[in-house]
């Protein structure tokens, strides 16, 4: 038995002790959840009722692949910039292409990055790369404090060393490093910037959590939208706030559908008297076409084998969806002809997750329904990529006032600061078929070792 599969038995055999039987300790966990702000929209974030372990050696292995697929991308960019050819397989949009073009001030692709990933024991893969601020360096390190001391835990902790991973602190760092970088040396207010939904006048939990801790740490902040900044006297400002640090939770294909490139957010970004962080350079990271260029051998054979390495063991198979020739395995293939016949082994997925597109199991649909989806995908931005089996695994859950076992589907997030993974945090999902709330964060502990 591994240390990780002792971890889980010992967690699920104390709860079917005596002592446990009590859900007292449960409501305890909710009661918290409720009071650090982790219910959005009225359901607790964390719907399982154990963390998800990773392992040391797990994660030095993730961290290891994940820095060299980062600068394999950070490779790729330049050749982009450089090669009109290559950025058209992006499919970015105009705006896009040439906000991309800007020097945001500092060097990074990417300030904070993280990626989709399918944590198999031993062995990995990663399906998408996500140029965004983890959302689980925010609810990981609130969930974990909960769930250190909630009572299973605490009793597991007297057999196995755990670790908790915190992302929030590395989250200011970075920014505040990249604001350093750009020349900046104004002690920085900091504006984080995002959509709201229709009629909802309040930031986003996370985002209120998030700037929550910027002023516990000494930093003025407060969130705002788009639509509520304006650009005075050189200046990026909301109402009387002014603004040095932008952390940017928009996507550009989602702003660029509501404004023009005159709007106060992308002026302060090109004359650079606001630092941006993701810059809108990103953009490159986000779609998923970036990992078709990556998978392409005739684009990295002059790559570093490290890189080269980590592409070829842990990315899948993507190709940008076109009728075109292209290689797969060694092997040229008609690429329309190949997506239809080769349905169980492919996912069509939108290029940019802003899209609103839906992405398409080859595996969960029949023939006919496969191939208008694959011309579906022929009309608009789309990619191809060969099928990335899902980790499932057992967790509790409370349903009603019953604690029963759930088989749920687990994304294991590396997160990325300057290059470099310096924490991680967990997805998870009902796995059963249908329509299931039961979705959200589980805290990431790492196992070290027995005690």
């Amino acid at each position: 038995m591994t240390v990780l599969e002792e971890a889980v038995s010992r967690y699920h055999k104390l709860l079917e002790t005596p002592a446990y039987r009590d859900l007292a300790w449960v409501k305890s966990i909710q009661e918290k959840m409720a009071a650090h702000n982790l219910t959005p929209s009225g359901r607790p974030v964390c719907p399982v009722l154990r963390p998800h372990f990773v392992s040391r050696r797990q994660l030095a292995a993730m961290a290891k692949a994940a820095e060299a697929l980062y600068s394999a991308m950070e490779r790729m960019r330049q050749l982009m910039l450089t090669t009109p050819a290559l950025l058209n397989r992006m499919e970015m949009l105009p705006g896009e292409r040439m906000l991309a073009t800007l020097d945001p001030g500092y060097p990074h692709l990417a300030v904070t990055s993280m990626f989709d990933t399918q944590l198999h024991n031993g062995s990995f893969r990663f399906v998408q790369a996500l140029g965004d601020g983890p959302p689980g360096a925010v609810y990981n390190d609130a969930l974990s404090e909960i769930f250190y001391d909630a009572q299973p835990v605490k009793e597991l902790r007297k057999k196995l060393k755990l670790s908790k991973t915190q992302g929030m602190k590395r989250l200011l760092h970075s920014l505040l490093a990249a604001y350093k970088v750009s020349g900046k040396k104004k002690f920085p207010c900091i504006a984080i910037v995002e959509f709201r939904p229709p009629f909802k006048n309040t930031p986003s939990q996370e985002s209120e959590l998030l700037a929550e801790f910027f002023r516990r740490s000494g930093y003025p902040t407060e969130s705002v939208t788009p639509e509520q900044l304006e650009y005075r006297n050189g200046m990026l400002v909301r109402g009387d706030f002014h603004i040095d640090l932008v952390y940017r939770k928009v996507s550009a294909q989602e702003f660029l559908v509501r404004f023009d490139l005159m709007h106060p957010l992308v002026r302060a970004y090109r004359e650079g008297t606001a630092c941006v962080v993701n810059s809108f350079r990103t953009e490159l990271v986000r779609k998923k076409a970036m990992f078709g260029l990556l998978t392409d051998e005739t684009l990295t054979a002059r790559f570093p084998a490290s890189e080269r390495k980590a592409i070829q063991d842990h990315l899948p198979w993507t190709r940008t969806v076109s009728a075109t020739k292209t290689t797969y395995k060694g092997k040229v293939v008609d690429l329309p002809e190949f997506i239809v016949q080769n349905r169980k082994k492919l996912v069509l997925r939108p290029n940019d997750p802003a899209s609103g597109h839906s992405s398409f199991n080859g595996w969960e649909i029949e023939d006919l329904a496969w191939e208008r989806a694959a011309r579906s995908a022929m009309r608009s931005p789309y990619v191809v990529q060969e099928r990335v089996e899902a980790v499932k695994d057992m967790f509790p859950v409370l349903q009603g006032q019953t604690l029963t076992m759930r088989e749920m589907e687990i994304e294991v997030h590396p997160h990325i600061y300057l290059g470099k993974v310096e924490s991680c945090s967990t997805e998870v999902k009902d796995a059963t078929p249908g329509f299931s709330t039961l979705a959200g964060m589980a805290p990431t502990f790492i196992v070290e070792s027995a005690s």
